[in-house]
């Protein structure tokens, strides 16, 4: 299969006639990298897979506006992101549940999770990942796992790089701390 440039796709999405086809393309080509950081992020497999349709469902509204003053993925990435957190407010607000709560009930459902794959040591670091509040797990995940600059990681989230650094340098402590604990 043909591997378009996002300028390439883009251009496709504009014309009527190739709209569905490069919406597919653009899936295609980036729907593995943003389940893994929507996954991280709301960790059950079936939310995961509910929040990626809804970024998809408002890329398929919005990209005739994208100016590509960024990257198409970049731009995807802070879509994805927002859906998250989104996802994560609702399900605390909808059911009253304090923070502490949705922790633990996410922790629970990552060990009985059929599609994770890591070992002891992995469960422990995802747990104490599960433990920050939702934008430093979000700055870890992007640094630690997706190894992004941060200045890239400023431009999706609207933050400078030195709260950045602090707010990564800070879960990491607290990471450090919870693995020696337990």
């Amino acid at each position: 299969m043909q591997e378009y440039s996002d300028k390439e796709l883009l251009v496709m999405f504009k014309e009527e006639s190739s709209k569905n086809f490069a919406f597919n393309l653009i899936i295609k080509k980036y729907q593995k990298k943003l389940y893994s950081i929507i996954r991280r992020m709301v960790i059950s497999h079936d939310d995961t897979d509910d929040v990626l349709q809804n970024t998809f469902i408002k890329m398929w509204h919005h990209l005739d506006g994208f100016k590509e003053d960024s990257q198409l993925y970049t731009w995807l990435y802070r879509i994805a992101t927002n859906e998250s957190l989104t996802f994560l407010k609702k399900k605390r607000t909808k059911f009253f549940i304090p923070m502490v709560d949705v922790e633990y009930k996410l922790s629970q459902s990552l060990e009985s999770d059929q599609y994770f794959k890591g070992d002891e040591i992995q469960l422990r670091l995802q747990k104490a990942i599960l433990k920050l509040p939702e934008k430093q797990r979000l700055v870890f995940n992007m640094k630690y796992f997706e190894e992004m600059k941060y200045e890239d990681m400023s431009e999706i989230l609207g933050t400078s790089v030195g709260a950045l650094k602090a707010s990564y340098h800070i879960a990491v402590k607290k990471i450090e701390e919870y693995v020696l604990a337990y």
